[in-house]
Protein backbone atom coordinates (compact mmCIF):
# COMPACT_ATOMS: atom_id res chain seq x y z
CA UNK A 1 0.00 0.00 0.00
CA UNK A 2 1.08 3.19 -1.03
CA UNK A 3 2.44 5.24 1.72
CA UNK A 4 0.85 9.05 1.31
CA UNK A 5 2.15 12.65 2.53
CA UNK A 6 -1.05 14.19 3.21
CA UNK A 7 -2.07 17.68 4.51
CA UNK A 8 -3.69 17.84 7.60
CA UNK A 9 -3.43 21.63 8.84
CA UNK A 10 -2.48 25.17 7.28
CA UNK A 11 -1.50 28.45 8.98
CA UNK A 12 -0.09 31.85 8.32
CA UNK A 13 0.86 34.93 9.79
CA UNK A 14 1.46 38.25 8.39
CA UNK A 15 3.19 41.12 10.89
CA UNK A 16 0.76 44.15 12.10
CA UNK A 17 2.15 46.66 9.51
CA UNK A 18 0.30 47.01 6.43
CA UNK A 19 1.78 48.93 3.41
CA UNK A 20 -0.99 50.32 0.96
CA UNK A 21 0.47 51.24 -2.24
CA UNK A 22 -0.34 55.02 -1.60
CA UNK A 23 1.77 54.82 2.03
CA UNK A 24 4.71 53.00 -0.01
CA UNK A 25 4.43 56.00 -2.73
CA UNK A 26 4.56 58.16 0.34
CA UNK A 27 7.41 56.93 1.72
CA UNK A 28 9.30 56.49 -1.71
CA UNK A 29 8.67 60.64 -2.17
CA UNK A 30 10.65 61.51 0.99
CA UNK A 31 13.90 59.85 -1.24
CA UNK A 32 13.31 61.79 -4.44
CA UNK A 33 11.49 57.88 -5.76
CA UNK A 34 8.29 58.31 -8.06
CA UNK A 35 5.71 55.85 -8.15
CA UNK A 36 1.98 55.24 -7.25
CA UNK A 37 -0.95 53.11 -7.03
CA UNK A 38 -2.06 52.91 -10.37
CA UNK A 39 1.29 52.45 -11.58
CA UNK A 40 2.03 49.55 -9.17
CA UNK A 41 -1.36 48.12 -9.62
CA UNK A 42 -1.20 48.43 -13.47
CA UNK A 43 2.24 46.38 -13.63
CA UNK A 44 1.80 43.77 -10.95
CA UNK A 45 -1.92 43.77 -9.19
CA UNK A 46 -0.61 44.29 -5.84
CA UNK A 47 -2.29 46.55 -3.68
CA UNK A 48 -1.01 46.33 -0.63
CA UNK A 49 2.38 44.19 1.28
CA UNK A 50 3.34 43.81 5.09
CA UNK A 51 6.72 44.81 6.33
CA UNK A 52 7.75 43.14 9.99
CA UNK A 53 9.40 45.48 12.57
CA UNK A 54 13.19 45.61 12.68
CA UNK A 55 13.64 43.11 15.63
CA UNK A 56 11.33 40.36 13.98
CA UNK A 57 13.18 37.85 12.12
CA UNK A 58 11.99 35.07 9.63
CA UNK A 59 11.59 32.68 12.93
CA UNK A 60 9.02 35.03 14.55
CA UNK A 61 6.60 34.99 11.69
CA UNK A 62 7.36 31.16 11.20
CA UNK A 63 6.17 30.89 15.10
CA UNK A 64 3.35 32.11 14.53
CA UNK A 65 2.30 30.22 11.07
CA UNK A 66 3.12 27.30 12.76
CA UNK A 67 1.78 27.65 15.97
CA UNK A 68 -1.81 28.01 14.07
CA UNK A 69 -0.72 24.91 11.63
CA UNK A 70 -0.47 22.89 14.40
CA UNK A 71 -3.56 23.85 15.90
CA UNK A 72 -5.76 23.09 13.02
CA UNK A 73 -3.90 19.76 13.04
CA UNK A 74 -5.44 18.83 16.15
CA UNK A 75 -1.25 17.74 17.08
CA UNK A 76 0.95 18.59 19.68
CA UNK A 77 3.89 20.70 18.62
CA UNK A 78 6.26 17.65 20.22
CA UNK A 79 4.39 15.10 17.64
CA UNK A 80 6.40 16.51 15.02
CA UNK A 81 9.04 14.36 13.87
CA UNK A 82 10.87 16.62 11.07
CA UNK A 83 11.08 20.49 10.87
CA UNK A 84 11.83 22.42 7.06
CA UNK A 85 12.07 25.79 6.69
CA UNK A 86 11.90 27.44 3.25
CA UNK A 87 13.87 30.66 3.59
CA UNK A 88 16.03 33.23 1.52
CA UNK A 89 15.91 35.57 4.69
CA UNK A 90 17.11 33.19 7.05
CA UNK A 91 17.67 34.61 10.98
CA UNK A 92 21.74 33.96 10.77
CA UNK A 93 24.55 32.34 8.75
CA UNK A 94 23.38 29.81 10.79
CA UNK A 95 22.44 27.99 12.75
CA UNK A 96 19.21 27.35 10.35
CA UNK A 97 16.19 29.04 11.14
CA UNK A 98 14.36 25.61 11.20
CA UNK A 99 16.37 24.77 14.17
CA UNK A 100 15.69 28.18 15.65
CA UNK A 101 11.90 27.65 15.19
CA UNK A 102 12.19 24.26 16.48
CA UNK A 103 13.64 25.81 20.04
CA UNK A 104 10.72 28.41 19.57
CA UNK A 105 7.96 25.95 19.38
CA UNK A 106 9.52 24.17 22.84
CA UNK A 107 9.69 20.57 20.42
CA UNK A 108 12.36 18.93 22.46
CA UNK A 109 11.70 15.37 20.81
CA UNK A 110 15.27 15.94 19.01
CA UNK A 111 13.92 15.81 15.43
CA UNK A 112 15.65 17.05 12.47
CA UNK A 113 15.35 20.53 11.37
CA UNK A 114 17.23 22.11 8.26
CA UNK A 115 16.41 24.99 5.80
CA UNK A 116 16.00 24.43 1.72
CA UNK A 117 16.84 28.02 0.38
CA UNK A 118 15.09 27.88 -3.31
CA UNK A 119 13.96 31.53 -3.14
CA UNK A 120 10.10 31.58 -4.37
CA UNK A 121 10.55 27.89 -5.61
CA UNK A 122 11.42 27.37 -2.00
CA UNK A 123 8.40 26.14 -0.54
CA UNK A 124 7.52 23.41 -3.28
CA UNK A 125 10.99 22.50 -2.93
CA UNK A 126 10.70 21.69 0.41
CA UNK A 127 7.10 20.00 0.41
CA UNK A 128 9.22 17.89 -2.35
CA UNK A 129 11.30 17.27 0.55
CA UNK A 130 8.92 16.33 2.72
CA UNK A 131 6.89 14.19 1.05
CA UNK A 132 9.65 11.70 -0.39
CA UNK A 133 11.21 11.37 3.75
CA UNK A 134 7.21 10.75 4.64
CA UNK A 135 6.96 7.86 1.76
CA UNK A 136 10.71 6.13 2.59
CA UNK A 137 9.45 6.22 6.60
CA UNK A 138 11.86 8.35 7.75
CA UNK A 139 9.18 10.81 9.00
CA UNK A 140 5.47 10.65 10.09
CA UNK A 141 4.80 14.22 10.67
CA UNK A 142 6.71 17.11 9.06
CA UNK A 143 5.98 20.90 9.63
CA UNK A 144 6.95 22.44 6.09
CA UNK A 145 7.10 26.64 6.40
CA UNK A 146 8.04 29.43 4.27
CA UNK A 147 9.19 32.62 6.25
CA UNK A 148 10.41 35.70 4.70
CA UNK A 149 11.24 39.04 5.81
CA UNK A 150 11.97 40.06 2.13
CA UNK A 151 11.91 43.97 3.19
CA UNK A 152 15.39 43.91 4.61
CA UNK A 153 16.75 42.93 1.49
CA UNK A 154 15.12 45.69 -0.58
CA UNK A 155 16.78 48.65 -2.48
CA UNK A 156 13.97 51.30 -1.58
CA UNK A 157 16.04 53.61 -4.75
CA UNK A 158 14.92 51.09 -6.70
CA UNK A 159 10.74 51.41 -7.80
CA UNK A 160 10.75 48.41 -10.00
CA UNK A 161 11.77 46.04 -7.42
CA UNK A 162 11.03 48.11 -3.77
CA UNK A 163 7.27 48.03 -4.50
CA UNK A 164 6.91 44.30 -4.73
CA UNK A 165 7.71 42.18 -2.36
CA UNK A 166 6.52 41.97 1.77
CA UNK A 167 7.53 39.99 4.51
CA UNK A 168 4.92 37.09 6.17
CA UNK A 169 4.87 33.03 6.91
CA UNK A 170 2.93 30.08 5.80
CA UNK A 171 2.72 26.66 7.30
CA UNK A 172 1.39 23.45 6.63
CA UNK A 173 1.38 20.02 9.09
CA UNK A 174 1.82 16.51 6.85
CA UNK A 175 1.18 13.28 7.97
CA UNK A 176 1.63 9.65 6.96
CA UNK A 177 -1.57 8.56 5.55
CA UNK A 178 -2.97 5.65 3.18
CA UNK A 179 -5.29 8.23 1.87
CA UNK A 180 -3.91 9.90 -1.13
CA UNK A 181 -2.23 13.41 -0.55
CA UNK A 182 0.60 14.21 -2.23
CA UNK A 183 0.02 12.93 -6.02
CA UNK A 184 3.22 14.19 -7.82
CA UNK A 185 5.85 16.93 -8.06
CA UNK A 186 8.17 18.31 -10.58
CA UNK A 187 11.13 20.12 -9.59
CA UNK A 188 14.06 22.20 -11.88
CA UNK A 189 16.75 24.28 -11.34
CA UNK A 190 18.59 26.63 -14.67
CA UNK A 191 21.90 28.05 -12.69
CA UNK A 192 22.84 29.84 -15.99
CA UNK A 193 20.02 32.17 -14.98
CA UNK A 194 21.87 32.87 -11.63
CA UNK A 195 22.12 36.76 -12.62
CA UNK A 196 18.42 37.70 -13.53
CA UNK A 197 17.23 37.79 -9.83
CA UNK A 198 19.66 37.74 -7.20
CA UNK A 199 21.47 39.27 -4.19
CA UNK A 200 24.81 39.02 -5.30
CA UNK A 201 26.85 40.19 -1.61
CA UNK A 202 27.98 37.49 0.94
CA UNK A 203 29.52 38.31 4.80
CA UNK A 204 33.55 38.06 4.33
CA UNK A 205 35.78 38.89 7.71
CA UNK A 206 32.87 40.91 9.04
CA UNK A 207 32.23 42.92 5.99
CA UNK A 208 29.43 42.59 3.58
CA UNK A 209 31.24 42.24 -0.05
CA UNK A 210 28.76 42.82 -3.50
CA UNK A 211 25.89 44.08 -3.21
CA UNK A 212 23.23 42.84 -0.48
CA UNK A 213 20.23 43.78 -1.92
CA UNK A 214 17.50 42.47 -4.26
CA UNK A 215 18.35 42.73 -8.27
CA UNK A 216 16.26 41.90 -10.93
CA UNK A 217 15.68 42.18 -14.91
CA UNK A 218 11.96 42.09 -14.65
CA UNK A 219 11.20 41.37 -18.39
CA UNK A 220 13.56 38.27 -18.69
CA UNK A 221 12.26 36.79 -14.76
CA UNK A 222 8.25 37.25 -16.61
CA UNK A 223 9.32 35.43 -19.94
CA UNK A 224 11.05 32.37 -18.34
CA UNK A 225 8.93 32.10 -15.82
CA UNK A 226 5.51 31.72 -17.55
CA UNK A 227 6.93 29.07 -20.04
CA UNK A 228 8.80 27.05 -17.21
CA UNK A 229 5.53 27.12 -14.98
CA UNK A 230 3.67 25.49 -17.91
CA UNK A 231 5.93 22.77 -18.78
CA UNK A 232 6.40 21.96 -14.71
CA UNK A 233 2.22 22.01 -14.34
CA UNK A 234 1.64 19.86 -16.92
CA UNK A 235 4.36 17.56 -15.96
CA UNK A 236 3.23 16.96 -12.32
CA UNK A 237 -0.47 16.15 -14.02
CA UNK A 238 1.12 13.55 -16.46
CA UNK A 239 2.74 12.04 -13.40
CA UNK A 240 -0.36 11.80 -11.71
CA UNK A 241 -2.37 10.70 -14.64
CA UNK A 242 -4.35 13.43 -14.11
CA UNK A 243 -5.63 16.41 -16.85
CA UNK A 244 -5.95 20.42 -16.61
CA UNK A 245 -9.95 19.51 -15.75
CA UNK A 246 -9.16 17.33 -13.40
CA UNK A 247 -7.67 20.89 -10.80
CA UNK A 248 -9.99 22.54 -8.35
CA UNK A 249 -7.91 24.97 -7.77
CA UNK A 250 -4.44 26.54 -8.75
CA UNK A 251 -2.47 28.02 -6.01
CA UNK A 252 0.71 29.63 -7.86
CA UNK A 253 3.62 31.32 -6.16
CA UNK A 254 1.90 34.77 -5.80
CA UNK A 255 4.61 37.17 -7.76
CA UNK A 256 2.78 38.96 -10.53
CA UNK A 257 -0.86 39.04 -11.31
CA UNK A 258 -0.25 38.76 -15.15
CA UNK A 259 2.15 35.85 -14.66
CA UNK A 260 -0.40 33.98 -12.97
CA UNK A 261 -3.33 34.72 -15.49
CA UNK A 262 -0.73 33.68 -18.04
CA UNK A 263 0.05 30.68 -16.38
CA UNK A 264 -4.30 30.11 -15.92
CA UNK A 265 -4.63 30.51 -19.21
CA UNK A 266 -2.22 28.25 -21.00
CA UNK A 267 -3.46 25.39 -18.81
CA UNK A 268 -7.28 26.76 -19.77
CA UNK A 269 -8.15 27.17 -15.95
CA UNK A 270 -10.36 30.17 -14.81
CA UNK A 271 -9.31 32.48 -13.05
CA UNK A 272 -12.05 31.76 -10.88
CA UNK A 273 -10.30 28.61 -9.92
CA UNK A 274 -6.89 30.43 -9.10
CA UNK A 275 -6.41 31.43 -5.41
CA UNK A 276 -5.26 35.14 -5.32
CA UNK A 277 -3.47 36.68 -2.35
CA UNK A 278 -0.67 39.31 -4.47
CA UNK A 279 -3.56 42.27 -3.99
CA UNK A 280 -3.01 42.29 -0.17
CA UNK A 281 0.24 40.28 0.51
CA UNK A 282 2.94 41.37 -2.89
CA UNK A 283 5.59 38.96 -3.54
CA UNK A 284 6.02 37.18 -0.76
CA UNK A 285 8.92 34.62 -1.74
CA UNK A 286 8.71 31.14 -0.12
CA UNK A 287 5.72 32.22 1.97
CA UNK A 288 3.87 33.15 -0.60
CA UNK A 289 2.21 29.73 -1.49
CA UNK A 290 1.45 28.27 2.19
CA UNK A 291 0.06 31.94 2.98
CA UNK A 292 -2.49 31.96 -0.62
CA UNK A 293 -3.50 28.14 0.83
CA UNK A 294 -3.99 29.17 4.37
CA UNK A 295 -6.33 31.70 2.96
CA UNK A 296 -7.59 29.50 0.60
CA UNK A 297 -8.41 27.12 2.78
CA UNK A 298 -9.83 29.19 5.67
CA UNK A 299 -12.24 31.27 3.73
CA UNK A 300 -13.87 28.02 2.47
CA UNK A 301 -12.15 28.05 -0.82
CA UNK A 302 -10.28 25.07 -0.72
CA UNK A 303 -11.99 22.25 0.77
CA UNK A 304 -11.33 18.92 1.58
CA UNK A 305 -10.71 16.33 -1.20
CA UNK A 306 -10.20 18.70 -3.70
CA UNK A 307 -6.99 18.66 -6.63
CA UNK A 308 -4.85 21.59 -5.70
CA UNK A 309 -2.26 22.29 -7.63
CA UNK A 310 0.81 24.28 -6.78
CA UNK A 311 3.37 25.66 -8.61
CA UNK A 312 6.70 28.24 -7.68
CA UNK A 313 9.33 29.93 -9.60
CA UNK A 314 12.64 32.25 -8.22
CA UNK A 315 15.99 32.77 -8.50
CA UNK A 316 18.21 30.54 -9.01
CA UNK A 317 16.15 30.01 -11.53
CA UNK A 318 13.91 27.42 -9.84
CA UNK A 319 11.08 26.52 -10.56
CA UNK A 320 8.74 23.76 -9.74
CA UNK A 321 5.41 22.10 -9.02
CA UNK A 322 3.42 20.00 -6.66
CA UNK A 323 0.02 18.34 -7.29
CA UNK A 324 -2.07 17.11 -3.76
CA UNK A 325 -5.37 15.92 -3.01
CA UNK A 326 -6.71 18.41 0.18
Amino acid sequence: MRRYARIIGTGSYLPPRRLTNNDLAAELAQRGIETSDEWIVERTGIRARHFAAPDVASSDLALEASRKAIEAAGINAQDIDLIIVATSTPDMVFPSTAAILQHKLGISNGCPAFDVQAVCSGFVYALTVADSMIQTGAAKRVLVVGSEVFSRILDFNDRTTCVLFGDGAGAVVLEASDQPGILSAELHADGSHVGILCVPGHVSGGNVLGDPLLKMDGQAVFKLAVGVLDKAARAALEKAGLQESDVDWLIPHQANIRIMQSTARKLKLSMDKVVVTVDQHGNTSAASIPLALDHGVRSGQVKPGQTVLLEGVGGGFTWGAVLLKM
